[in-house]
C-alpha cells in the first residue's frame, strides 16, 4: 500500500529527529494531521491495517519523492547493503563459481579461514553440513547461506580434490572475511604502474597506500589508477586516496547542505605519489567517491583524466538507525570539487527518468562520440593551477576522450558471456591442467607473453556454448575472436593466479589502457601543462 501524499515529515517524525526550535511550532499540524490519518486509517478501514508494510512503504514513498540516493533499508538488508563499505563479512572466506551443478572454489581469500585449512584454488565442495550440495541444483544464494554466517561458528564442508580418491573432511571456524578494494596491482613496465580500484570502502585508503608503496619500491615513476565502474563509496576514503596524490594544503572536495555548514577537505603532506605523471581512468560507471578524486586531479592540473564522461552523483548520505534497526540513508548535502563544480547530474524529472539517463547516453551516440555532449556556458569552469576548461553539472568530463570499443562486439560474444560460458569453460580448463599449466610458466607475466589458445582450445569452447545452446554463428564469432581469446586468457589467468593476472592480461588488449601508455610519452603532459 502506497500513500504518496504523505510528506517529507513523515520520515522526520518516524526516525524520531527533532526539527530545529524555531520550526517546530510551525510543523506541529503537519503532525498533527499524519496522526489524525494514521488513526482514521485504524479505525475505519475495511481491513486490518500491517502498520509494519504502511510505514515502510511511507519512507519508501516520501524518498522517492526527494532524490534518487535517499534510501531506506530494512534491517534484513541493512547488513547485506553495508558489506561492501565496512569491507568485509563473516563466513569462510573462499571465491567460489558452479559449474555442472558443483561448488568449485576459484581461491580461498588470503589470511581467511579456509587458505588456514589448507582448502585449495579446484577444490570441489560436495556436502556442507552432511548435506550434499553437487547435483541437486544449488544456487549462487544456498551457497552463501550455508557458508555465511556469525564469527566463531564452525561449518563442515566435504571436499573432492583432484588426484585424492577420498574426501576431504574440513571443519572451518568462520571469521570476518575482508572484501578488498584493490582489484589489481602492478607493473606494467620498467616505469608504469597499474592500479584497479572497485570500491572506496573503509579500508580502500590502508589498501592503496600499500599499493603505492609495493609499486613505489619497484621504481614506479607512472601511475594508471583506474576508477573504471566505480560506483563510490566513503567521502572520508575518497579524500585519503586523492590526498596521495596532492600536495600539502590543497582543497580536495568541500561539502555543503542546509543543516550542515560548508566543510572543507584539504590534502595533507603524507601523499605517496605527489610527484609523477598520473593518469585516472573513469568512464559512465564512476561515480561519487570516484569522481571526487578524479575532480580534484582534473582541478588541480595534477593528472590527465581519460575515459568517457562520469555518472554525475554529487550528493553526499548520512545513515541514520531506526529503533527496529532499519535505517534511512538520506542525502545530506552536496559535494563541490576544488574549482566549485557540482558534480550531480539533473534528477528533477523523477527517479525514473534519472536512472533511464544512461541508457540515453548510449543512444545519443555520446559513448562513441563525444561531440554528441553539449555543455552549457553556465556549467564551464576553470581548473586552479592551469585555467583551463572544465564542466560540471552533470559527472567529470575526462581531459582525453576514449570512446566506447564496439567493433568487436557481437550478439554470439554477449551471449557467452551473460550465460557466463567463457567463465565456465575457463574453470573446465584449469581443473584439467592446472598442474601441467603452472609448471610451464614462471609467474603470470611469463604465461600472459608465451600462453596461446589454439584452434583446439577455441573449437571445444564452440561445441561447450552449443551444449549450453548458444547457436554458432561464424561471422559474428570472427568478429569478436580477438576478445574472446583475449577474455579466456584472463579468465583462465585469474584461476591459475590472481586478479592482477587476469587485468595484467585483459589490459594489453583495452583501448583506454593503450590510450594511456601513449600518451605519457607523447608530449600531452607538456602541451597541457599537467604537472608531473
Amino acid at each position: 500500500m502506497k500513500l504518496p501524499f504523505l510528506k517529507p515529515l513523515l520520515l522526520l517524525l518516524t526516525i524520531g529527529l527533532s526539527l530545529p526550535t524555531d520550526a517546530q511550532e510551525a510543523d506541529n499540524k503537519h503532525r498533527e494531521k499524519l496522526g489524525s490519518f494514521m488513526q482514521i486509517l485504524d479505525y475505519y478501514y475495511k481491513e486490518d491495517v500491517d502498520h509494519e508494510k504502511v510505514t515502510e512503504n511511507a519512507i519508501k514513498g516520501v524518498l522517492k519523492e526527494l532524490d534518487p540516493h535517499s534510501v531506506y533499508y530494512s534491517r534484513e538488508r541493512l547488513k547485506k547493503a553495508n558489506e561492501p563499505l565496512v569491507g568485509s563479512f563473516e563466513g569462510v572466506g573462499i571465491q567460489f563459481n558452479i559449474l555442472n551443478d558443483t561448488i568449485f572454489v576459484i581461491s580461498s581469500i588470503p589470511g581467511g579461514p579456509s587458505e588456514k585449512l589448507g582448502i585449495m584454488p579446484g577444490d570441489k565442495i560436495v556436502y556442507i553440513e552432511e548435506e550434499t550440495v553437487a547435483g541437486i541444483g544449488v544456487t549462487n544464494e544456498d551457497v552463501i547461506d550455508k557458508l555465511r554466517g556469525d564469527k566463531g561458528t564452525q561449518v563442515t564442508v566435504k571436499i573432492k580434490r583432484k588426484g585424492t580418491s577420498d574426501l576431504l573432511d574440513y571443519t572451518i571456524t568462520r571469521d570476518k572475511i575482508p572484501l578488498f578494494s584493490v582489484d589489481a596491482s602492478y607493473m606494467v613496465d620498467d616505469k608504469v604502474g597499474y592500479v584497479k580500484l572497485n570500491r572506496f570502502s573503509r579500508t580502500t585508503g590502508k589498501e592503496v597506500r600499500e599499493a603505492l608503496t609495493k609499486l613505489n619500491e619497484q621504481g614506479m615513476q607512472r601511475l594508471i589508477f583506474d576508477l573504471r565502474g566505480n560506483g563510490g563509496g566513503f567521502l572520508n576514503e575518497a579524500v585519503n586516496v586523492a590526498d596521495e596524490f596532492l600536495g600539502d594544503g590543497k582543497m580536495i572536495v568541500y561539502t555543503e547542505g542546509r543543516a550542515f555548514d560548508r566543510e572543507d577537505r584539504l590534502a595533507t603532506a603524507r601523499g605517496l605519489f605527489e610527484e609523477g605523471q598520473v593518469i585516472v581512468l573513469i568512464n559512465e560507471g564512476s561515480a561519487s567517491a570516484s569522481e571526487i578524486v578524479s575532480g580534484a586531479v582534473q582541478d588541480w592540473d595534477r593528472g590527465l583524466v581519460v575515459g568517457r564522461r562520469s555518472f554525475g552523483k554529487g550528493l553526499v548520505q548520512r545513515t541514520f538507525k531506526m529503533p527496529d534497526g532499519s535505517a534511512v540513508r538520506l542525502t545530506v548535502s552536496d559535494y563541490y570539487t576544488p574549482s566549485g563544480r557540482s558534480i550531480q547530474k539533473p534528477y528533477e524529472e523523477g527517479v525514473d527518468a534519472y536512472r533511464k539517463e544512461l541508457k540515453e547516453r548510449q543512444e545519443n551516440g555520446e559513448l562513441i562520440d563525444m561531440s554528441n555532449i553539449e555543455f552549457p556556458d553556465s556549467l564551464k569552469f576553470n581548473t586552479l593551477s592551469n585555467k583551463r576548461t572544465v564542466f560540471g553539472g552533470g559527472g567529470i568530463m575526462p581531459d582525453i576522450f576514449v570512446p566506447l570499443d564496439t567493433t568487436r562486439n557481437s550478439s554470439y560474444f554477449r551471449d557467452l558471456r551473460r550465460k557466463g560460458i567463457l567463465n565456465k569453460f575457463a574453470l573446465n580448463y584449469v581443473d584439467d591442467k592446472r598442474d601441467a599449466v603452472l609448471a610451464e610458466y614462471t609467474d603470470y607475466k611469463d604465461f600472459a607473453g608465451r600462453f596461446k589458445v589454439d584452434q583446439s582450445t577455441l573449437d571445444k569452447l564452440i561445441a561447450f556454448a552449443s551444449k549450453e545452446e548458444i547457436e554458432f554463428k561464424q561471422e559474428e564469432f570472427d568478429t569478436s575472436k580477438e576478445l574472446i581469446v583475449s577474455q579466456l586468457r584472463g579468465l583462465i589467468a585469474r584461476n591459475l593466479y590472481d586478479r592482477s593476472a587476469m587485468f595484467f592480461i585483459l589490459n594489453q588488449e583495452d583501448p583506454t589502457v593503450t590510450e594511456a601508455m601513449k600518451l605519457f610519452t607523447d608530449g600531452t603532459f607538456d602541451r597541457l601543462n599537467i604537472a608531473y
